[in-house]
C-alpha cells in the first residue's frame, strides 16, 4: 500500500517545469519557483502539508494556485502543499461538506446557548458571512464548519507530519548506525603484534 501511495504521489507531485508552464502561476513564477520553496526540509514539509490541507478544504477552486502563492508567506514546500490540496476530490468533498455542516450547526447551536452574544447573530449581518459564502460557495453554517474543520485538520496534519518526519529521520539514523556497527564487527581492524 505504501508503494502504491508513493507511486501515486510521484505521478501527481507537480514539478517546477509544470508550474513554470502554468499560465496562472507564470506572473508569480519568479517568487513561487525559488529553490527554498522546493526543498524537502523538516520545517517546510509540515508547513506545506498544513497549508495544503487548509486550502484544500476551504477553497473550492484553483487550490494549487492558492496553495503555491500562500507558500511564499510561510516558506512552505510548494509541491507538498499542492499535492495535499487533493485531500478534497470528487469522492471526499461530499463527506467533508456534510461533516462541516454538522460541525458548524453544532458549534452555532452551542454558541447560541451561551450568555454572550452568539457568533451566528454577529455573522448574520456582516460582511464575514458574505466572504465565507463567496470563498467556500456554501451556506453560513457549512462555511463556518469548513473553516473550523480546515483549521483543526491543518493543525493535526502539521503535528503528524512533524512527528512523522522526526521518526523517519531517527529511523534512518538508527539503520545507518546499525550498518556501521555491523560492518565494524564483520571486518575488525587487523592488529599487528611486535615480535
Amino acid at each position: 500500500m505504501l508503494s502504491r501511495f508513493a507511486s501515486w504521489t510521484h505521478r501527481n507531485l507537480p514539478t517546477r517545469e509544470q508550474m513554470e508552464r502554468s499560465r496562472w502561476i507564470r506572473p508569480f513564477a519568479g517568487r513561487v519557483l525559488r529553490s527554498e520553496l522546493w526543498r524537502f526540509t523538516r520545517r517546510s514539509v509540515p508547513r506545506g502539508v498544513a497549508l495544503g490541507m487548509l486550502v484544500g478544504i476551504v477553497v473550492p477552486f484553483a487550490q494549487v494556485l492558492f496553495a503555491a502563492l500562500l507558500c511564499l508567506s510561510v516558506r512552505a514546500n510548494v509541491p507538498v502543499a499542492a499535492l495535499t490540496t487533493f485531500v478534497t476530490n470528487p469522492f471526499t468533498t461530499p463527506l467533508i461538506w456534510v461533516f462541516a455542516y454538522k460541525v458548524g450547526s453544532w458549534l452555532l447551536q452551542v454558541d447560541a446557548m451561551t450568555v454572550v452574544a452568539p457568533v451566528s447573530s454577529a455573522m448574520e449581518h456582516s460582511q464575514f458571512d458574505d466572504m465565507l459564502t463567496w470563498l467556500t460557495g456554501a451556506t453560513l453554517v457549512t462555511a463556518f464548519g469548513l473553516v473550523v474543520v480546515a483549521v483543526i485538520a491543518a493543525s493535526l496534519s502539521y503535528l503528524a507530519t512533524s512527528f512523522g518526519w522526526r521518526w523517519w529521520i531517527g529511523r534512518k539514523r538508527r539503520l545507518r548506525i546499525e550498518r556501521l556497527r555491523h560492518a565494524r564487527e564483520s571486518h575488525p581492524p587487523h592488529c599487528e603484534t611486535e615480535a
